[in-house]
């Protein structure tokens, strides 16, 4: 009986590799659990006190607030001995911040010799100086040559201030939405000779000016998002175009195209009659933010060249623009202050265990996700680290807050239990990290794993909203832990004082773990699956 079930199950070795392996085996020790220890809800409590006070301002990047969070956690990095792995013997990767703010007394328009309105008929998009000259109706303005869309077949825009219609009014940057029957994927070759959006066409064409017509009336919300400004990091985006460029209201297109011989609908682009005058004006100034990084370097003398990342964005939404609220102040205490204190309350519980893990751990406080994830992407672009060795990456965005059983608020019926947490990621690319993952959750405390939104078709797009994103777009497993959406997501009421400090020890507790076991691995996680296409761009 023994020999023949010795030989199945060497038949079933040689034949279901994959069956045989395909979990990971995960035995925490005491001494692993001891060190888990180290983070408490005591200690995360103290550390989001600080990070979320109103002191803090909210913490825009950039902003005085952020800085002097990245200082705080700079100066606790030291005390506990880590490398700095930021730039020059640092802890904090420097980003240079591209800044304008719209002149309000230098923006003006006037067509047919009528004057407009600043924030009222027109607001400034990009682009600074002083232009007059005809305006030619270019409908949506865009080239493309396999699909043999031409906006200026039978008009010269040379000298010519041309009017667009059907385009998106991004802030600062080229209106994107090609036109009907196009997707980004019809993009081919090079832009500017085989393709052109609506504004690198006109720049190339050697037109004067650009005007949108809006395709709707102009909001309160249009009238606070144009007046904020645009920032972005200076080696992550290209220059706004530097001829001027206006969004108008609908009237004023009827304006411009009155008595003309077309509409907003024609077929055909056509000459106007009419010459306008546009001035527009800005401040522009470069402000600086950071990253925060650091090593806590490995004990084995080959796998300590090997990295596992772990990381949070210490960034949130800054000050609310609305003047009549009662708190102005957007504190982010979970979003994503419990991320940021977690990473720092498991750097200081490593810096007192025993032993060194085998690989070392990269730790990065990541700014600017709250601007469409700068600090990630930048570092991921320009890492002040060999990012080629580091074989995964944890992320811990919002992992403080918890529904509670007689929660009846609807705002909070995603909001993940007292127990219970989001993962997402886990299985995406390497199935021995989701197996990890998994494994040392079931043997420590077996929290609530949903894994709802783990699945590349979720509508909340979970997936493109945090710093982990850019890390599996960098080809590096990830794994991201999230409480969910509640009421006070990006609210003023997100406050330290609502936190649910027990859930979020028991999370952070399991998260090192997690990075303990992937750091003593073997071999570093295999990546056996391919990034569904559907997430490799946001």
């Amino acid at each position: 009986m023994k020999r023949n079930l010795l030989s199945l199950l060497l038949i079933s070795v040689f034949l279901f590799p994959s069956a045989v392996f395909a979990q990971t085996t995960v035995k925490l020790s005491p001494a692993e659990k001891k060190i888990a220890e180290g983070v408490t809800a005591k200690q995360l409590s103290d550390y989001l006190y600080f990070v979320a006070s109103d002191e803090m301002e909210g913490r825009d990047t950039p902003s005085r607030g952020l800085d002097t969070t990245a200082k705080f956690i700079g100066m606790n990095l030291a005390r506990w001995g880590f490398k700095p792995a930021g730039d020059s013997g640092t802890y904090y990767q420097k980003i240079a911040i591209r800044a304008e703010s719209t002149d309000p007394t230098g923006n003006k328009l006037s067509i047919a010799g009528k004057e407009y309105t600043f924030q009222e008929d027109f607001f400034r998009t990009a682009g600074n100086g002083t232009v007059e000259a005809p305006l030619v109706y270019v409908r949506d303005g865009w080239m493309i040559k396999s699909k043999g869309i031409d906006a200026y077949q039978g008009v010269e825009v040379k000298d010519k201030i041309v009017v667009l219609y059907g385009q998106s009014p991004a802030r600062g940057n080229r209106p994107t939405n090609p036109p009907a029957g196009v997707t980004q994927s019809d993009l081919t070759g090079k832009r500017g000779t085989d393709w052109a959006d609506p504004i690198t066409y006109a720049m190339q064409s050697g037109a004067k000016g650009i005007i949108l017509i809006a395709s709707g009336p102009f909001t309160p919300q249009m009238k606070n998002f144009f007046s904020r400004g645009i920032s972005f990091p200076e080696k992550l985006r290209d220059a706004p175009p530097s001829l001027p460029v206006m969004l108008v209201s609908p009237a004023v297109g009827d304006a411009i195209l009155a008595g003309e011989s077309g509409n907003r609908d024609s077929a055909a682009s056509f000459t106007t009659n009419k010459t306008a005058s546009m001035t527009v004006a800005s401040h522009i100034e470069t402000k600086w933010t950071q990253n925060v990084v650091a090593l806590w370097e490995g004990s084995d003398p080959v796998l300590k060249n090997e990295m596992v990342a772990i990381g949070a964005h210490y960034d949130h939404i800054g000050i609310s623009q609305n003047p009549t609220a009662t708190d102005r102040i957007n504190n982010g205490a979970d979003d994503d202050g419990s991320g940021t204190v977690s990473v720092l309350s498991i750097a200081e519980a490593l810096s007192k265990a025993p032993t060194h893990p085998k690989r070392s751990i990269l730790f990065v406080w990541h700014c600017g996700e709250e601007k469409g994830l700068w600090g990630s992407e930048y570092f991921n672009k320009f890492p002040t680290v060999d990012i080629k060795n580091v074989v995964a990456q944890l992320n811990i965005d919002m992992i403080g807050r918890s529904k509670k059983p007689d929660d009846a608020n609807p705002r909070n019926k995603d909001l993940s239990g007292e127990s219970a947490i989001y993962v997402i990621g886990k299985d995406m690319m390497s199935s021995t990290l989701g197996s990890i993952v998994d494994a040392t959750n079931k043997g420590y405390l077996n929290l609530g794993y949903d894994t709802r939104y783990d699945d590349p078709k979720d509508t909340n797009r979970f997936f493109f909203r945090s710093d982990h994103f850019n890390y599996a777009l960098n080809g590096i497993p990830i794994t991201f832990w999230f409480d969910g959406v509640h009421e006070d997501y990006h609210q003023p009421g997100d406050e330290p004082q609502k936190i649910d400090y027990n859930k979020m020890e028991k999370v952070a507790r399991t998260i090192l773990l997690t990075l303990l076991e992937v750091t003593n691995l073997k071999e570093r996680p295999k990546i056996d699956k391919q990034l569904p296409p559907e997430l490799t761009q946001r």
